[in-house]
């Protein structure tokens, strides 16, 4: 068997906002290099139209991807578990690596609050990605 790649599931509320920066980040950061999940316990119609603003003005594109809902599934295939603000909604199997991120909600929010919070999520990705032994590739930016 190929050697595998890491997974990581982002878990938030409405999967509109900051777990879809977050895959986007690690998809972008990662070259490819991680398997990447989003998703919500109550997954909104549409992605935040400021974190695709947001995404946009770092050189992550956020337009063609949906609110997801949470499986068991998506749970049970990931290797680390990165909640954002889900509760109680997040399954727990043991034996995977969980992360809870604090972090503002931009729902309802203009570009300019969406800004620091998205500043802060690739923070922590680039952390994420050197903890699972991934070195960060550059993203262009579009400006």
């Amino acid at each position: 068997m190929s050697e595998s790649r890491p997974s990581v599931l982002f878990v938030c509320v409405h999967n509109a906002g900051r777990s879809q920066m977050a895959a986007g980040f690690v998809r972008a950061l990662s070259g490819g290099a991680v398997e990447v999940r989003s998703a919500g316990s109550m997954p909104a119609e549409h992605i935040n139209p400021a974190a695709v603003e947001a995404m946009a003005e770092v050189g992550v594109d956020l337009r063609g991807e949906q609110p997801k809902v949470l499986t068991e599934d998506a749970v049970q295939a990931s290797d680390v578990v990165i909640t954002m603000g889900c509760g109680d909604a997040c399954p727990y199997y043991p034996g995977k690596r969980y992360e809870d991120w604090k972090l503002d909600d931009p729902a309802g929010q203009g570009v300019e609050a969406v800004r620091p919070i998205r500043d802060e999520i690739r923070t922590r990705v680039e952390d994420l990605l050197a903890s699972l032994g991934v070195t960060a590739v550059s993203v262009p930016s579009n400006r």
